[in-house]
């Protein structure tokens, strides 16, 4: 299976990506987490995107806050599907982030998820790689499924108060 690269622009971004990590280890996908900003080390965000399909990924999910362009350094630097991870931050909520995350040019596309979206972005990342696992598509499915059941739940435990 190849690999995930989960890539945030400061280390105080971790709490906020740790979920995307969660998850995608508990599908058994490899990962790796690394620190790398395009704007304080921008020629090791350059290295690793131009590197990144020889060494073994598949898909990179890259997480910033404020003028969030880590996503679309990367994307320029390589043909592997990239994620943006818009993050929240003190003064504007995360709305910077998204929109330097989600405008970009033509040409270089960057999936975007919801600010703070950590799950989605490991699930888009799952099934980007599902794609050539069979076995992950298997756990994807059975994660969806999990989900449904919880909602069934959830409608069948509103019935019951709304009964009583």
């Amino acid at each position: 299976m190849k690999k995930a690269a989960v890539l945030m622009g400061s280390y105080n971004d971790w709490p906020l990506v740790k979920p995307a990590v969660d998850r995608l280890r508990s599908f058994g996908v490899p990962v790796e987490a690394r620190v790398m900003s395009a704007h304080r080390t921008p020629e090791i965000v350059a290295s690793f995107a131009s590197m990144a399909a020889q060494n073994g990924f598949g898909v990179v999910i890259a997480c910033a806050g404020k003028a969030a362009h880590l996503a679309g350094a990367v994307a320029a630097g390589t043909i592997l599907p990239v994620i943006g991870l818009p993050l929240p931050s003190e003064h504007l909520d995360g709305l910077d982030a998204l929109l330097s995350t989600v405008q970009m040019p033509a040409g270089i596309p960057v999936a975007t998820v919801a600010i703070g979206g950590a799950e989605n972005a490991a699930l888009m990342a799952a099934q980007i790689l599902a794609l050539e696992d069979a076995a992950l598509g298997v756990t994807v499915q059975s994660h969806r499924e999990n989900l449904k059941n919880k909602a069934l739940e959830k409608d069948a435990l509103l019935q019951r108060e709304l009964d009583a």
